[in-house]
């Protein structure tokens, strides 16, 4: 058996904006824009360098939907991006005036800090040790 976790759905206010954002904020490549529709996109994204899970950035289509829009997981982090230079994407993240959240810190398993994305879901940059 092979299985592999494919996208993970992260629902935005606006595609133009969310691809703007982790396009040119975070560096993401953009693997697919789409139009399904008038009102809906297929939209992917991937941290560069990277072939695993994507993001699949969906349009908040009705009032429940957007209600979800920054608070996917109910104020808990909700993504982690794995860096091989913590340095690197720190910097990144400041010189994007990328909301921190929690300032980095050094834990048994690496580096860590946690970062706000546009909508204010949470996420954690990781360097893990031994990288």
């Amino acid at each position: 058996m092979h299985q592999r976790l494919a996208h993970i759905a992260i629902v935005v206010n606006d595609y133009d904006e969310a691809i703007d954002f982790y396009t040119n904020k975070l560096h993401f490549d953009l693997l697919e824009d789409t139009a399904l529709s008038e009102t809906k996109r297929w939209v992917r994204v991937r941290p560069k360098g990277s072939d695993g899970c994507e993001l699949l950035l969906a349009k908040g289509a009705n009032d429940l939907q957007r209600s979800r829009i920054g608070n996917q997981t109910g104020g808990r982090v909700f993504l982690f991006l794995h860096t091989d230079n913590f340095q690197r994407d720190y910097q990144n993240l400041l010189d994007h005036q990328i909301e921190i959240v929690r300032e980095p810190s050094y834990e048994t398993y690496g580096t860590v800090a946690v970062f706000a994305d546009l909508y204010g879901n949470l996420w954690d940059l990781i360097e893990p040790k031994g990288k």
